[in-house]
């Protein structure tokens, strides 16, 4: 991966397969915010970030590069051959489809907390009001940042928190859940830094120990949080895909890869105007 620093900014020019649109707002991850055509900004930890796409150059705005190796080089996933894994699902005439409309889609190495406490709010939810009740959490129980935007509150912050604290979320049942992943995240009596060793099945059985967590949450949780590429979500969305499309399961050149062969298909499925299913 090369880079260039052209002052305060890191730029990449040139680099495969990282579309910002189609990455940022595909569903998997829910406080970046588009400002102009092309520019969006979002958190991370308690960074605030602004992002420019434009003239074949992806641009990181007043960002050391430091922080940009440290941060924002892994969340992007910069340093994976996306190129070798996309051109392997080019034998799935489904998936070559949505590569085709929405190519650029990289699974965003997200905070498992972060991660956890997003798709416990994302049930029977829509995306407009999951990130209303996570900017509200933020700012209600965040703290501050250089660029004017709120961290994510840690597991101990929230486990000190009441149901009627949240009730400034409006995220009606969820917090309750919200309550319960903070209180066993705070105690260690479920310890984030153990599921990563796990096998991937154990992992899945330990998030479900928590209120409200159910095989879709911990599956995003494990792809979106713990960068486990072979999670495989399954919404409505994904329902329909496999009953359309997948009847004997997915395809072999997706082993491995099945997450992000899930959000392509997810988000094509969701927003192509040249859909055809069988």
């Amino acid at each position: 991966m090369d880079y260039t620093v052209r002052e305060n900014d890191i730029i990449l020019e040139g680099f495969d397969c990282l579309d910002l649109r189609n990455t940022l707002l595909c569903g998997q991850a829910f406080r970046w915010k588009e400002a102009d055509e092309g520019t969006f900004t979002g958190t991370v930890k308690s960074h605030t970030l602004c992002l420019v796409e434009k003239d074949n150059e992806i641009i990181f705005r007043n960002t050391s590069e430091k922080l940009f190796k440290e941060l924002w080089v892994p969340y992007f996933d910069l340093e994976r051959d996306y190129r070798a894994i996309t051109d392997s699902f080019r034998s799935d005439k489904y998936i070559s489809a949505a590569l085709d409309e929405f190519y650029g889609i990289r699974i965003l190495h997200q905070e498992p907390w972060e991660a956890l406490c997003s798709f416990i709010i994302s049930q029977n939810n829509n995306i407009p009001r999951i990130c209303g009740i996570i900017e509200r959490l933020c700012e209600s129980f965040g703290t501050a940042t250089e660029g004017g935007d709120f961290s994510f509150p840690d597991a101990d912050r929230m486990s000190r928190l009441t149901e009627a604290d949240l009730s400034v979320l409006r995220a009606g049942f969820r917090n309750k859940y919200l309550l319960d992943a903070a209180q066993k995240v705070a105690s260690g009596e479920i310890s984030l830094d153990n599921i990563y060793e796990m096998p991937i099945e154990d992992a899945r059985t330990e998030l479900m120990k928590i209120k409200g967590v159910g095989p879709k949450v911990a599956e995003c949780t494990l792809l979106y949080g713990f960068g486990r590429l072979d999670a495989f979500p399954v919404d409505v969305w994904v329902k329909r895909i496999m009953a359309e499309m997948y009847s004997d399961g997915l395809p072999e050149c997706t082993k491995n890869y099945e997450g992000i062969a899930q959000q392509y298909l997810f988000h094509w499925r969701r927003n192509s105007k040249n859909f055809k299913g069988e």
